[in-house]
């Protein structure tokens, strides 16, 4: 972490304090691309990044850059990855952030390309771990030892329990490894093959960084995938951001009926 990082991170949580009028979310969400709709979980209060001066503004497609806060949860739709030329810090400024309203439970979504050949467009998986390979750590450098330990144990850092009752409510969703990597590219048909060999069934360009610092903090995971396509090599067309955005679009409906039923089951 930057030495500057608490500094900023004590302004936006003053100021976020000031707009979230006293509401105290139990559960966080951040949008994967093409989800933002998921802020129609819930009515509340709709804070544009805009209102909260030194966070970093969304530049990709897909993440529109505002935050729903109700009394049940608070909705982060638009994340900051680092193939954007963010750094680790700022990647996971939006987990600190929800943390400091006093969430306990963090669910993060993604949209992800396919490595399981079982897997098919459109569905929706539950992530049982990842694998991060972006090169990045967002707990490197020095931070108050009173946040968390120095080295968090990542062993179920996608909860158990919460996939559990994720799966109670939808039996058939699927399980899967998340393989993180840097990005802004697709792979390579023999990147593709060596993720498959170290075990990944999906791929994608978020979530671990933010995975991390929420364990870190202390916070349970429930990680879900949006399956928007087959990696490179097996599907016959190539890959574009846009496919990406309208089959994780069509999934969110997936996503928003689990996490309305969640919320009651976690009360």
């Amino acid at each position: 972490m930057q030495k500057d990082f608490f500094k900023r991170l004590s302004k936006l949580q003053a100021r976020l304090k000031d707009l979230s009028k006293g509401l105290k979310p139990r559960v966080g969400l951040i949008t994967g691309s093409g989800l933002a709709d998921l802020v129609e979980i819930a009515e509340g209060l709709m804070i544009p990044f805009a209102k909260l001066a030194g966070l970093p503004l969304t530049t990709v497609e897909g993440h529109p850059g505002q935050l729903l806060i109700s009394s049940q949860i608070a909705i982060w739709a638009g994340r900051y990855h680092l193939y954007e030329g963010f750094n680790a810090d700022e990647v996971v400024l939006p987990v600190f952030l929800l943390a400091s309203l006093g969430i306990k439970r963090l669910i993060i979504t993604n949209a992800a390309g396919a490595i399981n050949s079982s897997y098919k467009p459109g569905e929706l998986v539950l992530i049982s771990d990842h694998i991060n390979l972006t090169g990045a750590n967002p707990l490197r450098g020095n931070y108050p030892k009173a946040l968390g330990p120095r080295f968090p144990d990542m062993t179920d850092c996608y909860s158990l329990k919460l996939r559990q009752t994720a799966r109670s409510l939808m039996p058939e969703v699927k399980e899967g490894i998340y393989a993180g990597m840097l990005g802004p590219r697709y792979e390579t048909r023999a990147e593709i093959e060596m993720l498959r060999r170290m075990g990944a069934d999906l791929v994608g360009m978020s979530t671990v960084c933010e995975v991390i610092a929420a364990r870190f903090l202390g916070l349970e995971v429930l990680g879900l995938s949006c399956v928007s396509n087959m990696a490179s090599g097996l599907q016959p067309q190539r890959l574009t951001h846009q496919e990406v955005i309208e089959k994780s679009s069509h999934t969110a409906k997936k996503i928003a009926q689990l996490v309305k039923e969640l919320l009651p089951a976690w009360a």
